[in-house]
């Protein structure tokens, strides 16, 4: 199982990455793992959205279960993944790179101190 090291966990198997104020959104590979092939993808939200954190983001659903994805931080989406849409198989196939679900302006940074880092993460999930 991946589980990078600069990145920010949630319980509910989303991945968040910061750069300049940009929060990059995901789900894990033990996220993908569980859920086998995915097959659908859709967004719940549009661009210049306002977000908050627990908010639906997507529902992915895949050959044996679906799932909802949800916000690990609040603020505004500035971009969506819309290749997901036609192309859900990239979710397994790269979760981390071209597999991102959206991007968002995070309006308040210290939200993601309540995440997990990557060792916390790789322990709570091989504890399931």
């Amino acid at each position: 199982m991946l589980v990078p090291e600069n990145l920010k966990y949630q319980k509910t198997d989303e991945w968040v990455k910061v750069e300049d104020g940009i929060a990059t959104i995901g789900i894990t590979d033990y996220a993908q793992d569980s859920l086998s092939d995915v097959v659908f993808v859709e967004f719940e939200i549009d661009v210049d959205d306002e977000v908050s954190v627990g908010d639906s983001l997507a529902t992915i659903e895949s050959v044996k279960a679906a799932a909802e994805v949800v916000f690990p931080v609040s603020g505004k989406v500035v971009e969506v993944n819309q290749t997901l849409v036609d192309t859900p198989e990239v979710l397994n196939e790269s979760p981390y790179e071209e597999g991102w679900l959206v991007k968002v302006q995070v309006s308040d940074e210290s939200e993601l101190d309540r995440l997990m880092d990557a060792p916390a993460y790789d322990t709570y999930c091989q504890e399931r």
